[in-house]
């Protein structure tokens, strides 16, 4: 059961009072189950106003509900309307809607009229409204002769339309012949009757088809006015004939075309009324003539506009206020204004309505002996008048019905029975309209039901609020109660409301609003419950919003969108750009969180938005995208302001793409000079769009402005206009003017021309003037062009010279020149430098001095002095030979300088010569000097030859620079151990004749560093190094022996022991396997416990193996071991691989071959302990070693720290272990 009027919902006591809805009994628009008995009830019905299309079947429409099924019946302009009579009206079965077959035969305007439908039952009868049917009309223009219109250039003009009168009325627009629109603006326009107003008229106006049409919509059909011809002209274009035959006044219109102040085309007068219904759209128009063209402007006096209902149309001629009430009613003023005045149009409104609802009469359903009452109240302006009918029947002549008395606009009902069941009908009425409302009185006796389908599931977001639905029937009606739960109490506390129509509301719902809840519906003839359940599910919320996105055009943006939700739900993601989908464009791509944009246009700039819905709930992000770029170019260029050195150029900004312009750079072409070179003229800030540029003369300027944002520079605009400035006389005068001779007796005066724009005018020349600097003579002057050099022959040799170079043009000549002073032609000099000496500073650098020549000797610019030097001859040898000679020059006037990079020891020559700008003077005598000596450079090479047992012989090659006399060689050496430690140092002088030298008395097999250099009477050189081995002293070498081998088993490891014999430098291995087995295993003491475990079951027969071996040892003979040693003689031991299973061999320290992983790990005597305390091994300095092994691994042992010297093959590392038997079977 549905309740139309929304109940409040009731607050609930602070006790735990069960939440228990009382309603009234006086119950409106209860909906009465359509299987219980009640009066009809009209469901459809045609409009009131009801135009039909006359070429289309006429369909009045009249649908009812009821028990039992209502009949229906007709009036038709209110008397009975007999359909059985007429063979083209027909009723629908078990329906009231008539249809009318008109388009077989008969017309539509036959059946005009007034039409009332009534549904009747048993229980009472419903009626329709009064439906007004029309056939709507679209009729043809009159025909009339339309005459020219001519008309002076100025006047006002008004269009006249005068649309035929249709049903209903017709739009109107105005078109020419080819069914374009005309184009309407401030001055032309058209009016809400239709014609079409001119403020003023204009040449362009003139055309010969103005044509108004009227569009019928409800026909779909379109009508035509003859075309009218305007023409518009000026006086000056009437010929005398036409000023003869025609008067002013027929023209069109007799005002003048010069300007005038406005005046109203339409409304007339300074006053006008306005009337219209509350509800509809208020229009109010004002057009006015004048010119120039008046604006219009509106006000409402003693009040304001309302904001948010106030709209401007047709270029502010027409106001319009929606939704008007009576509130609007009021005196509204427009104001027409141009340059010339104001006047002003004051409009009353008066707002009438037609009948409006205040309480409309709502369904009864009582019960048996109950009282109700109907109520009707309308408002209307005029008020509206209140008549009441029963069963289609006016009150005063229906039945007498002692239950129900009639108090004006209401009607009281007590004590109802069974026949008190009825239909009343109210009607509202006034001059502007009626209202008529049915509404039922039903009697009925029956026990609570509920309509809500039982075990409805409700899904809720959490903290929302939750309704639960218990609609219901039952007469008397009935109370309601929930309860939660199966055996929950009635729910009472404050977080529930119960609304009228028995929906229960959980303001916030929370995940422990989740069950079953149950609506029991009480009266006093039973009871009804229905159980409802409640689920509450996670909202859904957005994680990851998208960004504002700032990107440039042709780029690629990406927008996230990440959504979190309720596992049971299942979002769908939707993107909208602008609020609308998204274009169907390749270049946007959804995936799961993301919308990416490539290729971005200025299209794709707005709002995007992420739209997560879920079918409980719904969420939405924004964000922007401005999509940016380097400004549009700037266009409409224009120069003002023309003057001979400057013009105004103003521009329009093209679009700035969204970053704003920050400033215009303006550049200009010579078209006379450089056409097609554009040079930079100036800038202004981003906000200025002209600028007053200045102007040389003589010069056909074109300019070009380009914009400039954060992004870069714009394309140039197009070019302006040219303009050509007046010729002037030059204002600037050459630049870089020298005199410089080539020649001992010429001056060659040279200057920087001025470019076609410096020149300000035709005919540039240039007037090149000059005199001696020192004497009386007058100036010298010629004109030439088109060049920039001028050579004066007949000059003596190096004399100053002033010198001036003047731009002149057809107009005049520029400013006096500045005056710079030149020189004529140089010659070599004439003079040596004198008193040249030596000073002698250490042996690789001297001082030299000298005299400084004449300056009228150098005959031109001194550039400085000029020293060559070269060695030769060699203080040593005594033999002389010629090299290179060196350069060094000292610029300027200096009269000493240094000479580096001399050789020590040496014999030097050296002479100085001047130098000018033409060359080099003569050379001053040869001066010689010495270099005393110095320390030698390194030995050329030291090499060490037949080693032996103690001695090793050095060979060498002198210094190949020895700077000096060799005094002797010093030769210290010491020798280096096997952990790379340096030992005593021994120093050792040898003569300087000696070349080859032997130690003696050296340790055999020991690595020796050997430190050699040269020495002079000055000190000395620098030291060359070598290192060499003495050999090893194979008749001392010990064969290596193991003897007294013993080993003890334990239950988890082996102790093993045994002497050595033999070099000290040496590891030792430890190979075991299991008995009947090919495989042995060989482990590093470094990884123990690899085999603990494998090891302790097997210790037992391990301990058998190492007796056995044991026992062959002591047997004598030759062991393996042995017969290596007898094989090589060598000191250490070679690798070689066991087939019987006993210990492997040794290995040398020269054999490098690899490791298998695993398999043994070097030792340098040192035992570390590992992971347990099982594995602990202990050894000394003698040659006896013993350790304690768990059987997981073997060890490696060496005797000595110290690691042996390198040379050639040998390896100073530990030797490389052999590979043994490693596995077990």
């Amino acid at each position: 059961m549905q309740l139309k009027i929304m109940p409040k919902k009731k607050p609930l006591s602070a006790g735990r009072v069960p939440l228990i809805l009382l309603l009234c009994q006086m119950i409106s628009a209860l909906e009465v189950p359509l299987d219980l008995v009640q009066p009809p009830t009209i469901t459809q019905q045609s409009p009131k106003d009801y135009i039909i299309d006359p070429r289309e079947n006429i369909v009045i429409q009249c649908e009812a509900k009821g028990k039992p099924p209502p009949s229906f019946s007709w009036t038709r302009n209110g008397t009975h309307f007999d359909i059985d009579k007429d063979p083209l009206v027909t009723m629908k079965p078990d329906s009231g809607t008539l249809i009318i077959n008109i388009m077989s035969e008969g017309k539509a305007e036959t059946y005009e009229g007034v039409y009332q439908c009534t549904a009747r039952n048993e229980r009472g009868a419903a009626v329709s409204n009064n439906i007004v049917v029309r056939p709507s009309r679209s009729p043809l223009w009159t025909k009339e002769k339309l005459e020219p219109i001519i008309l002076r250039n100025g006047q006002s003009l008004v269009l006249p339309c005068r649309p035929p009168i249709g049903l209903p009325p017709p739009i109107i627009f105005w078109m020419d012949n080819s069914f374009q629109r005309l184009p309407q603006s401030e001055r032309v326009s058209q009016g809400l009757n239709g014609d079409l107003y001119f403020s003023n008229v204009l040449p362009e106006d003139t055309r010969e088809d103005y044509i108004c049409y009227a569009r019928f919509n409800h026909t779909q059909t379109i009508q035509q006015k003859q075309p009218i011809s305007v023409k518009v002209i000026s006086v000056d274009e009437l010929n005398d004939t036409i000023a003869a035959n025609l008067s002013d006044t027929e023209f069109y219109g007799a005002k003048s075309n010069r300007e005038r102040p406005p005046t109203f085309l339409t409304p007339e007068g300074n006053a006008s009324n306005k009337e219209e219904l509350r509800g509809n759209v208020l229009s109010l128009e004002c057009i006015a003539e004048g010119l120039p063209t008046p604006i219009i402007y509106w006000i409402k006096e003693d009040g304001t506009l309302p904001m948010n209902r106030t709209f401007y149309r047709n270029f502010q001629k027409t106001l319009q206020i929606i939704q008007v009430s009576e509130a609007d009613s009021g005196n509204y003023q427009c104001i027409a204004k141009n340059a010339l005045g104001a006047i002003h149009h004051t409009i009353s409104v008066t707002v009438k309505a037609a009948p409006y609802w205040i309480m409309a009469p709502q369904n009864l359903v009582l019960s048996p002996g109950e009282d109700g009452a109907l109520i009707c109240r309308a408002n209307g302006n005029p008020k509206p008048r209140i008549s009441w009918l029963s069963n289609g029947v006016p009150i005063e002549i229906a039945p007498d019905d002692p239950s129900r008395k009639i108090d004006g606009d209401t009607i009281i009902f007590s004590n109802v029975q069974e026949r008190s069941s009825a239909v009343y009908q109210c009607n509202a009425s006034n001059e502007y309209g009626y209202l008529l409302a049915n509404a039922f009185v039903n009697v009925l006796a029956e026990p609570p039901r509920i309509l809500t389908s039982a075990n409805t599931l409700y899904q809720v977001i959490a903290n929302r609020p939750a309704f639960l639905d218990c609609a219901f029937f039952g007469s008397p009606l009935p109370t309601i109660e929930w309860f939660k739960g199966a055996k929950g109490s009635a729910l009472g506390e404050d977080v529930y409301g119960l609304h009228e129509n028995g929906t229960l509301e959980i303001p916030v719902a929370q995940k422990e609003s989740t069950g079953t809840y149950t609506c029991v519906a009480r009266n006093k003839l039973g009871m009804a419950k229905n159980e409802v359940n409640l689920e509450i599910k996670d909202p859904t919320r957005i994680i990851k919003q998208p960004e504002y996105a700032v990107v440039q055009r042709g780029n690629t943006v990406s927008f996230e969108c990440k959504v979190k939700h309720d596992h049971t739900l299942i979002p769908t993601v939707t993107w909208l750009k602008d609020n609308c989908e998204l274009p169907n464009d390749g270049r946007f791509t959804v995936d799961k969180d993301h919308l990416v944009v490539a290729e971005v246009s200025d299209d794709d700039g707005g709002t995007y938005t992420c739209v997560a819905n879920t079918t409980l709930d719904s969420v939405s992000a924004s964000a922007v995208l401005s999509v940016v770029d380097v400004p549009n170019p700037p266009f409409d260029l224009e120069l003002t302001d023309q003057l001979d050195k400057s013009v105004q150029l103003s521009w329009t900004p093209g679009d700035d793409n969204n970053s704003p312009i920050t400033k215009f750079i303006i550049e200009y072409e010579d078209a006379m000079h450089e056409a097609g070179l554009w040079h930079h003229q100036t800038e202004v800030p981003g906000t200025q769009t002209t600028a007053q540029l200045k102007l040389s003369p003589y010069v056909n300027y074109s300019f070009r402005v380009m914009a400039e944002n954060s992004l870069g520079r714009s394309l140039p605009s197009e070019a302006s206009e040219q303009y050509l400035t007046k010729a002037a006389e030059p204002d600037k005068n050459p630049m870089t003017v020298e005199g410089l001779g080539s020649e001992p007796d010429n001056l060659v005066i040279t200057w920087k021309p001025l470019n076609g724009f410096e020149s300000n005018g035709p005919g540039l020349q240039y007037k090149v003037s000059w005199r001696q600097k020192d004497g009386d003579d007058e100036w010298t002057s010629v004109v030439v062009a088109n060049v920039s050099k001028y050579i004066v022959s007949g000059t003596p040799t190096f004399v100053p010279y002033l010198i001036k170079v003047q731009a002149l043009n057809d107009v005049g000549f520029a400013p006096e020149p500045a005056v710079v002073m030149g020189h004529s032609g140089e010659d070599l000099p004439m003079v040596a430098p004198g008193n040249v000496h030596v000073n002698v500073v250490n042996s690789t650098l001297a001082e030299v001095h000298w005299d400084p020549v004449p300056l009228k000797s150098i005959r031109g610019h001194l550039q400085g002095y000029r020293i060559y030097y070269w060695k030769a001859q060699s203080s040593s040898k005594r033999n002389r030979r010629h090299i290179e000679k060196k350069i060094l020059t000292f610029q300027g006037s200096k009269t000493h300088g240094m000479l580096p990079g001399l050789e020590p020891f040496s014999h030097y020559t050296l002479h100085i010569r001047v130098v000018n700008g033409k060359g080099e003077g003569p050379a001053s005598p040869d001066r010689v000097f010495n270099t005393p000596e110095g320390v030698p450079s390194a030995p050329s090479a030291l090499k060490i030859v037949n080693p032996t047992l103690d001695s090793l012989t050095l060979e060498w090659d002198p210094p190949s620079h020895p700077n000096g006399i060799l005094t002797e060689y010093t030769l210290k050496y010491q020798p280096i151990n096997s952990t790379h430690e340096l030992g005593p140092l021994v120093d050792l002088k040898i003569p300087a004749n000696k070349t080859r030298w032997t130690l003696k008395n050296l340790n055999f097999s020991t690595r020796y560093k050997f430190y050699f250099y040269a020495q002079t009477s000055a000190g000395s050189g620098s030291q060359i190094t070598e290192e060499a081995v003495t050999t090893v002293d194979e008749g001392k070498m010990v064969n290596p022996r193991i003897s007294k081998l013993t080993a003890a088993a334990a239950e988890t490891y082996a102790n093993i022991s045994w002497e050595y014999e033999g070099p000290e430098r040496v590891n030792f291995y430890v190979e075991y396997g299991v008995a009947g087995t090919m495989a042995s295993r060989q482990v590093d003491i470094a990884t123990q416990g690899w085999f603990i475990g494998l090891m302790c079951a097997v210790a037992l027969l391990i301990l058998i193996l190492l007796i056995v071996c044991f026992i062959r040892r002591n047997k004598g003979g030759k062991y393996p071991v042995k017969e290596k040693e007898d094989a090589h003689a060598d000191p250490e031991i070679q690798p070689m691989k066991e087939d019987d299973g006993t210990f492997g061999e040794y290995s040398d320290a020269e054999d490098h071959k690899p490791l298998k992983k695993g398999s043994r790990t070097p030792s340098d005597r040192t035992v570390k302990k590992e992971d347990s305390d099982d594995s602990l091994v202990d050894y000394g300095e003698g040659v006896n070693g013993q350790f304690n092994e768990d059987g997981s691994f073997i060890g490696q042992y060496s005797g000595k720290k110290e690691k042996e010297p390198a040379e050639g093959n040998e390896s100073s590392e530990a030797p490389s272990p052999v590979n043994a038997m490693n596995s077990f079977v």
